[in-house]
Formats: C-alpha cells, structure tokens, sequence
C-alpha cells in the first residue's frame, strides 16, 4: 500500500494547481473550485489503481473533475441561497484583466455541459475526442454544443471579444 499511496500522492500533488485552475474556469468560485477538486481527489484515491492504469491518467482525471462538475449542477448544489453578499471579484495581476472578468461572467450564464464544452475544448484545448469521452457523449454531440456556446458566448458578449473564434 505504501507504493501505491506515494504514486498518487506525486501525482496529486503535481497536478492541483491544474485540477484546481479547471475547476474555476468550470464553476467560476474560488471555493467551489476547491470542493470540486477535493471530491475528485477524494474519488481518485478510492478508484487509484484503476486510474494509474489508465492510457491518460491525466484525461481520467479531468473525465472526474468535469463529472463532478455536472453532477453537483444537476444536484441544485450550486443553487444555494447566500445569507451575504457575493464577494466582489478580485483581480489578479496579469495581461487583460478585464477581458478575463467579462468572459468569466458571460461563461457563468451558459448552461454547466455548454460551459464544460468551451472550457475543455478552447481554455484546456483538448482535442473533441478527448472531451466527449470526459463528458460521455459523441464527437458531434461536443461539436454542437461548442456551436451553441460559442453563439450564446457572442451574443452575451456582443461579438467583440469572440470574433476570431471559430466554432
């Protein structure tokens, strides 16, 4: 047992900052992005030796997080009601803050599967093969919601800041 804890000890290690960056561009909260992360680390210490053995143990990874993700949206988790005000948005030092902040909130208002897709396939740039199997769907599935997200994206934002995106 002692191996095997070490091995997912490195990897967990290694990659939470990433986990922990997915998670916020999937929910958008500081704090959520840190419960999603831990569910899915706490799941991943329970299924390790099947995830090691796994072709990508980082996509396998990544399939758990975006299913927490989506499984807790359609478990009203992320419906709850605050007894304080939102905390306001703190920005962080680095290139087109505001840029950053806008898309954030625009994301925020699309569907959780529609923003899963976007955020997987354009800020994770993850092949559409790799996210339909994160997501269990088909390949045309993942191409017609990034077709929605990126219309519902352009509307919210006005066309201003997607018009080099293509679907």
């Amino acid at each position: 047992m002692g191996a095997v804890h070490e091995q997912y000890t490195e990897y967990v290690t290694g990659r939470l900052p990433s986990l922990r960056r997915t998670a916020f561009l999937l929910c958008g909260d500081e704090h959520r992005a840190d419960d999603l992360v831990q569910t899915t680390i706490t799941k991943l210490y329970v299924h390790w030796r099947r995830a090691s053995a796994a072709d990508s143990v980082d996509a396998y990874v990544r399939a758990m997080l975006v299913r927490t993700f989506l499984s807790e949206q359609r478990l009203g988790w992320a419906k709850r009601i605050r007894l304080t005000s939102a905390p306001q948005d703190t920005p962080v030092a680095g290139p087109d803050v505001e840029t950053r902040l806008v898309v954030r909130r625009a994301l925020d208002r699309l569907a959780p599967k529609v923003r899963a897709v976007l955020v997987l396939r354009f800020l994770l740039d993850l092949p559409v093969a790799e996210v339909a199997a994160a997501l269990r769907c088909s390949e045309g599935n993942v191409k017609s919601q990034t077709s929605a997200g990126l219309a519902a994206l352009r509307r919210l934002l006005g066309g201003a800041l997607t018009e080099g995106v293509r679907s």
